[in-house]
Formats: structure tokens, C-alpha cells, sequence
């Protein structure tokens, strides 16, 4: 099992229509075969701790079976044309990848 997560920081400068078409996009991402579960999400109100970082705008994780069904997500076309449409819209992405 792959676990996939990624991280993202919005541009303050976008919209709320903008932002929520960002939304809507990584909804689409839950869609793609190759992913066996999905989670999408905001920070969570849970209590600030100095090892918590929520920072971040949305988070997205993407349970795969293995690297082969996580490297048929990365090319799988919702994924690519998510990012070619949205990818002008972070100011930051980070990746965690766990085996």
C-alpha cells in the first residue's frame, strides 16, 4: 500500500469563486480508478501544538495499492488536467509519500 498526501497553500489573491473551482477540481481527483480511498479536507480545530503545522488549505490523501496503481494516478487524465488547469492557483504543494 501507497499513501499519497498532499498538502496545499492557496494564493491569498484568489477569489471565492476561485477558490471554490479548486475545491471542485480536487473533488474530481477522488473519481480516478487507481485510488482505492481518497480523503480531502481542511485543518482540522484540533488543539495548536507546536509539531502540528496546519498552515495549509486543503489537504488531499490517496490510498493506492501499490506504486504502480499511485504511478497510473499521476498520469491518469482527471489528475493531469487537474493540475494544468489549477496549478497557477498554490502558492506552495508538499508531498508525502508512505509505503
Amino acid at each position: 500500500m501507497l499513501v499519497h498526501s498532499v498538502f496545499f497553500w492557496l494564493r491569498d489573491d484568489l477569489t471565492d469563486e476561485q477558490r471554490a473551482a479548486f475545491s471542485a477540481g480536487v473533488d474530481t481527483l477522488a473519481t480516478i480508478d487507481s485510488a482505492a480511498a481518497v480523503y480531502i479536507g481542511t485543518p482540522a480545530a484540533t488543539e495548536k501544538r507546536p509539531v502540528v503545522d496546519d498552515s495549509y488549505d486543503i489537504g488531499l490523501t490517496v490510498v493506492a495499492e501499490d506504486v504502480a496503481a499511485h504511478d497510473a494516478y499521476q498520469v491518469h487524465p482527471i489528475h493531469t488536467a487537474f493540475v494544468d488547469e489549477f496549478k497557477t492557483y498554490w502558492d506552495r504543494v508538499t508531498i508525502y509519500d508512505v509505503d
